[in-house]
């Protein structure tokens, strides 16, 4: 099969790692442009570029799909099959008939549910026990397509997005490897998804990582689980902004204030919540690099400190 392959950041790169090894030709790869990173905010480009360019495919980097130009430059590769994953254009119907199989997508979340931008950290927060990868023939409505395929693991106890997110790569490459030679074949069954199933993945925003400790402590740890890498959850230190990167909540109750430190073992960083404790484990304060709690509390006293408050 001639292959287009249509992603940007590192959630792709297994994938498109795999269809480099698999016998079939990449004959492009498409990614977003290249985006100021780092102090300097010079242009920076993407995981898939960076894995492109090492294998001398044509990168194709577009501000958007929707121009003829566009659209003639795409079918002349005269592709069988194109495969996104996370590429973060829309794809206009024109795009979508372009290669001979169509367009195939990888969705990291059991479809119909969270469809959207973020299935991965919404799984999370929303406490659910398992998810997977959704492989779907793509239309013009958001994640809607019919589905090829789909691979369910667990979201294990104490798993961060960033985890999970790596372990969702791995399960979407693999899942359309095993896939293909159906694809190429024309033996695919196709699954519509049942519309009243729907739930949506909205965009994080950064000011979802603010930690509000009247919360309840497992919810709180679902918040610093998903939002490791980023945001990152936070709250203030003695007027300084904390970043919570890993913390467990604990099966105990205390009739401290929510957001308070509770007196403990020595090389614990316990807080109250609106029910149950959070023990942080690992924190970084602004400017400084992120540490397990032992080192932290050996800088600072924590004594009659209460997080969240200026």
């Amino acid at each position: 099969m001639k292959i287009v392959f249509a992603g940007t950041p590192e959630f792709a790169v297994q994938t498109l790692q795999m269809l480099l090894d698999f016998p079939c030709q990449v004959c492009a790869a498409y990614t977003q442009p290249d985006r100021p990173a780092g102090r300097g905010r010079r242009l920076r480009p993407g995981p898939v570029k960076v894995l492109a360019d090492a294998h001398g495919l044509e990168v194709v980097q577009p501000g958007s799909l929707t121009g003829r130009d566009d659209i003639e430059h795409l079918a002349a590769f005269q592709a069988d099959l194109m495969v996104v994953v996370a590429y973060g254009l829309l794809l206009p119907q024109a795009v979508l008939d372009a290669p001979r199989l169509g367009c195939i997508n990888i969705h990291a979340s059991l479809l119909p549910r969270w469809r959207g931008a973020a299935p991965i950290q919404r799984a999370i927060l929303a406490g659910d026990e398992r998810t997977g990868v959704t492989l779907m023939q793509m239309v013009e409505k958001l994640d809607a397509g019919p589905m090829l395929k789909q691979a369910q693991c667990p979201i294990l106890p104490h798993e961060s997005a960033a985890e999970l997110h790596d372990r969702l790569a791995l399960l979407g490459a693999d899942a359309l490897q095993e896939m293909l030679p159906a694809i190429e074949a024309g033996a695919v069954r196709l699954q519509p998804q049942d519309e009243g199933e729907v739930t949506y993945a909205h965009k994080v925003e950064k000011s979802e990582a603010l930690m509000d400790w009247s919360r309840p402590a497992q919810e709180l740890e679902r918040q610093v689980r998903a939002f490791n890498p980023w945001p990152v959850a936070h709250t203030l230190f003695k007027g300084m902004l904390l970043r919570v990167w890993r913390a467990e909540a604990l099966a105990q109750r205390t009739d401290a204030a929510p957001g308070a430190i509770l007196d403990g073992e020595a090389g614990r960083m316990d807080v109250a919540t609106g029910n149950g404790v959070l023990r942080l484990l690992e924190v970084q304060l602004a400017g400084k690099k992120r540490m397990p709690v032992q080192p932290f509390l050996n800088a600072h006293r924590v004594d009659g400190v209460r997080l969240g408050a200026s």
